[in-house]
């Protein structure tokens, strides 16, 4: 019998049991005390008995009753007509109205079902006082006392059951929203690891491939006329591509930077500039003020890769002369300037990136000092060359900031 609103349990399934059995038990004693006291009319019962107990038994095994409210109120009518026919017979039908309480209260709605408890307690307190011939407030007290237990354990239980259910669907959102915010920060750290090795690949190997064309052009320009100074382009093409592997496999291996390995920043960006100049027609000036402080692996990665970047837009783009880096040690922040004589550009007018004519450098680099809290600025106008800064708050190194390149 699963009419009722609360889906059946293991719980629930054994207390079913219990009930028929009781239910059964009840029966029997009703018949064999009619049979063992001689009553006059104890074939009656026994027919009666019989047939209750068919009706009874029949109710579990009908789909009618099983699924629809109607039929098992139906089947719980007929059962209560029967029991009130063996109740006009023995005295002893009395006792079976305390598993025709939890029977109504079960099948039945909350309403109906305590309406149909009320109507069985009289049946059996006016029943058993016709029989007795006499009523006392000890043959009411039973079969009321009887309801109210049966009322309050099935209406109790019932309370717990929809208090469980409730917890149950709680815990199945919160469940299903932690698979989905693990699902969502799983989306976001792969999101954000591509854009992490999207600038890396922008600031080191698409820089360096671009640096190997041009030198490659500023060879084949120089032949045959000049094939030594041709040769020197090659070779300055052949150690960029040098530097270029070595990235490469830093990614593979997630390192630091090479050129952070074994040296300072300021060692770095000094060799920057030297690079820059040797092999493009570009003076590239590297100055440093303030005292040099211990920075965490991110910052010192971020800086570099923002002036790498910077003076690879100076080569390509600008048409500079000259250029200067310069490395600000401050109180609570660390820079990084970048200024050229190029031609400069309107910084309204800026293509959208595209994957064939590149244009994700200044996107890089605002990205790069947001993402450590720090701030990136830009002034140029055209033929009134650039300069860039980047700004990082300084912070205390950790043992956490010294992984990889501080993604």
């Amino acid at each position: 019998m699963t009419v009722d609103s609360t889906a059946p349990t293991p719980t629930s399934r054994v207390l079913t049991w219990c009930l028929h059995l009781l239910f059964a038990c009840l029966l029997v004693l009703t018949a064999g005390r009619a049979v063992i006291g001689g009553a006059a009319d104890a074939t009656a019962v026994l027919a009666l008995a019989a047939a209750l107990g068919s009706v009874y038994a029949a109710g579990p095994l009908l789909p009618s009753v099983r699924t629809s409210r109607r039929g098992a109120a139906v089947w719980s009518a007929v059962v209560s007509g029967a029991w009130v026919a063996l109740l006009v017979l023995s005295a002893d039908a009395v006792w079976l109205a305390f598993p025709l309480y939890f029977l109504q209260l079960h099948l039945l709605s909350r309403r109906v079902g305590l309406a149909a408890v009320a109507a069985t307690a009289v049946a059996a307190i006016t029943g058993f006082a016709a029989h007795t011939g006499a009523f006392t407030p000890a043959t009411a007290i039973g079969p009321a006392l009887g309801a109210a237990v049966a009322v309050a354990v099935v209406w109790g239980y019932q309370a717990l059951y929809r208090e469980s259910e409730r917890r149950r669907v709680l815990i199945d959102e919160l469940t299903a929203t932690r698979a989905d915010l693990a699902k969502a920060e799983h989306t976001a750290g792969v999101l954000s690891e591509r854009e992490r090795l999207a600038r890396e690949i922008h600031d080191t190997l698409a820089q360096g491939l671009s640096s190997i064309q041009l030198l490659l052009r500023a060879a084949e320009r120089a032949l045959p006329d000049q094939p030594g100074k041709a040769a020197g382009y090659v070779d300055q093409a052949r150690q960029s591509a040098v530097d270029n592997l070595a990235e490469a496999r830093r990614f593979v291996a997630a390192l630091a930077p090479p050129a952070l390995a074994e040296s300072t920043l300021a060692d770095a960006l000094e060799r920057l500039c030297a690079t820059t100049s040797t092999r493009h027609r570009l003076t590239a000036r590297f100055h440093l003020t303030g005292d040099p402080a211990p920075l965490p692996t991110a910052h010192e990665v971020a800086l570099l890769r923002i002036a790498q970047s910077a003076l690879a837009n100076t080569v390509r783009h600008a048409r500079s002369r000259t250029a200067d880096v310069t490395l600000s040690y401050l109180d609570d922040h660390v820079a990084v300037d970048v200024v050229d004589d190029g031609s400069g550009f309107d910084p309204g007018r800026l293509p959208a990136p595209d994957p064939d004519t590149g244009g994700f450098g200044l996107a890089a680099m605002r990205a790069r000092t947001q993402a450590l809290g720090g701030t990136f600025t830009i002034e140029t106008a055209e033929g009134r060359g650039t300069a860039l800064a980047a700004r990082l708050p300084v912070t205390p190194p950790t043992a956490g900031s010294d992984i990889g390149d501080g993604s």
